[in-house]
């Protein structure tokens, strides 16, 4: 993941100044353990703000609006009860050349500012601090101790330090290019190492941006370029300076991510920002609040996405292996119990031929009452007769008492193993991470197995039930829509709340996957090819999408039901019909 470094929080922290000063901060939310948005309202409009500290995506930018959750976090409680009402008047770095943002907060604009709100944006070392007018820190996202660091403790209570000044070179626009040269070819090494080290306000992604707009290899040695080359890299190293002294960025998404510098052409001989003519890279109308936010929030959603997966994954693997092996002892038992009349059977023979019996006898072979044939019976020596059969007859009631007691836990069991068989279908559909639905879909599949007790949770906060996630949506060939659920939760909105009389209902034949609505208005028929397509994508989306053909029943809603004390997505059905379903044909 690209962290952000001093040009890209100089240009954020450009337009916000530009967009935002002054405003009134109304509100205080923090999304999760290293985010916090401030909701800010100017005569535009209103907006939120997000401050993050997270190891690898620390930022300052505009955000969306926060889930309807509550906020249980204390470090958003104390920022709201200091900050609440004043107004921003200030997003200033406090440095040269430091990635450390001051928002000051004042009663009004024109006023002194009361309270010193700090994002320290450096990358596992961020965090946000709150100061005082006598710099005291008041609270922080997290507290650093002696014992952690004895460079630069962050306790409640003390004054607030700046972090260690850097010792690297001041780039300035005045440095002649042998004086620049000199130093970045002082020890001959990588091209993009020894300009990295050299010189404050460098990062990975701007060096390679940078060397590659001159059309050079940043694994070159320095001492294989030509003087040509040396001025096309100082060309851009000019251009760098300039749009940072004149708040000139042009953000735009890159193939590694994303840059806020739009980089003139190699053969450029001139080196002025915003002249777009001489781009090598394709301007983007975004801002760089945009870039922003889009670009971290799909990154952290992914590594949300990955974690939350595998962990409800394991969780699935490991409840099915014990509720499976629980079901074969179960059947085990039962087939024990299939012998229980052949006791019966066998006890009533021996009484019928008690004459037949001889002391010590360890089996007795007496014929079937139908067939004639003999049946062996095993004997115990030290009983007569009549106690072997007594002692078959209560086997014969101890197994029969033990089916009326399995079957019921069998069942149980098994519905049990075809509900969570149903989750585990709705989690191999998600398999990678491609927009913010599927992160939604996993967090409502983490809540539903919560509320069903597979998951213990002690922090456990509902998410947002009017955050609604949409259905897949297809067309059919004959322009009808196919809805079909993401999960559970969706499955049973689709079946029993958003169908109406004149849809049709689909869903694999006794193999777990999603609900399937294809949609008719009245006095419409569905085409057989539209059938056959929601088929397809109904078997698409169930356990068996990897099949050759599935069979797919359908039905109207109507004769869809959801016995008494079902789990979410469970249903029963009748009147069904079945077309099979060819999930190899599904579109992409």
């Amino acid at each position: 993941m690209q962290p952000v470094d001093f040009t890209t929080l100089t240009a954020a922290c450009s337009e916000l100044r530009a967009q935002w000063l002054p405003a009134r901060l109304e509100q205080v939310y923090q999304r999760d353990r290293f985010t916090v948005s401030l909701a800010l309202r100017t005569m535009k409009g209103r907006g939120w703000i997000d401050l993050s500290w997270h190891p690898v995506a620390a930022r300052i930018c505009v955000g969306d609006p926060p889930p309807r959750i509550p906020d249980t976090f204390t470090f958003s409680e104390q920022l709201r009860h200091q900050l609440s009402g004043l107004a921003l008047v200030s997003i200033a770095p406090v440095s040269s050349w430091e990635r450390v943002i001051d928002l000051q907060f004042a009663k009004r604009p024109g006023e002194p500012a009361l309270w010193h709100l700090y994002a320290e944006i450096m990358g596992k070392y961020s965090n946000v601090i709150l100061t005082a007018q006598d710099n005291l820190v008041v609270t922080c996202a997290h507290q650093v101790s002696a014992k952690q660091s004895t460079v630069r403790p962050i306790q409640t209570g003390q004054p607030y330090e700046m972090p260690p000044s850097l010792t690297d070179a001041v780039p300035s626009l005045s440095e002649s290019q042998n004086r620049w040269q000199s130093r970045i070819s002082l020890v001959p090494g990588q091209l993009k190492g020894n300009l990295l080290k050299n010189y404050r306000g460098m990062s990975k992604a701007l060096v390679l941006s940078m060397i590659r707009s001159a059309n050079l290899d940043p694994e070159q040695s320095t001492d294989s370029l030509n003087p040509d080359e040396w001025q096309q890299l100082f060309q851009r190293w000019l251009y760098w300076l300039q749009c940072l002294e004149n708040s000139k960025f042009q953000p735009s998404f890159t193939p590694e991510g994303y840059t806020v510098i739009d980089w003139p052409a190699p053969d450029a001989k001139e080196a002025e920002p915003g002249n777009e003519s001489n781009s090598s890279v394709p301007s983007s109308s975004s801002s760089v609040q945009e870039i922003l936010n889009s670009y971290y929030t799909g990154e952290i959603n992914q590594e949300v996405f990955a974690q939350l997966r595998h962990q409800l994954t394991q969780k699935l693997n490991n409840v099915l292996a014990k509720l499976r092996l629980k079901a074969n002892t179960f059947k085990e038992r039962l087939q024990q119990s299939a012998d229980a009349d052949t006791h019966k059977s066998q006890a009533d023979l021996l009484m019928a031929n008690l004459q037949h019996w001889e002391p010590g006898m360890k089996s007795i072979s007496l014929p079937d009452f139908e067939t004639e044939k003999p049946v062996i019976i095993a004997l115990n020596p030290e009983k007569n007769a009549v106690q072997n059969a007594q002692a078959l007859y209560k086997k014969h009631q101890k197994l029969k008492r033990a089916r009326i007691a399995v079957e019921p836990l069998l069942a149980a069991v098994q519905e049990e193993i075809d509900y969570l068989e149903q989750v585990e279908v709705a989690l191999s559909v998600l398999e990678t991470y491609r927009h913010t639905q599927d992160l939604q879909t996993l967090a409502e599949i983490r809540e539903e197995l919560i509320q069903q007790k597979y998951l213990d949770v002690p922090d456990y906060r509902s998410t947002d039930k009017n955050a609604a996630i949409e259905f897949h949506r297809y067309q059919t060939p004959s322009g009808f829509e196919l809805l079909i659920g993401r999960n559970n939760r969706q499955n049973d909105q689709l079946t029993f709340r958003t169908a109406n009389d004149y849809d049709l209902w689909f869903h694999t034949l006794e193999i777990p996957g999603s609900h399937a609505l294809l949609r008719l208005k009245p006095g419409t028929v569905a085409e057989e090819t539209d059938l056959q397509f929601a088929a397809d994508m109904t078997a698409y989306y169930s356990r068996a999408r990897h099949s050759e053909q599935v069979p797919v029943v359908y039905t109207e809603p109507k004769y869809v039901y959801k016995p008494k004390g079902a789990k979410p997505g469970m249903v029963v059905y009748k009147q069904e019909r079945i077309v099979w379903g060819r999930p190899q044909q599904a579109p992409a």
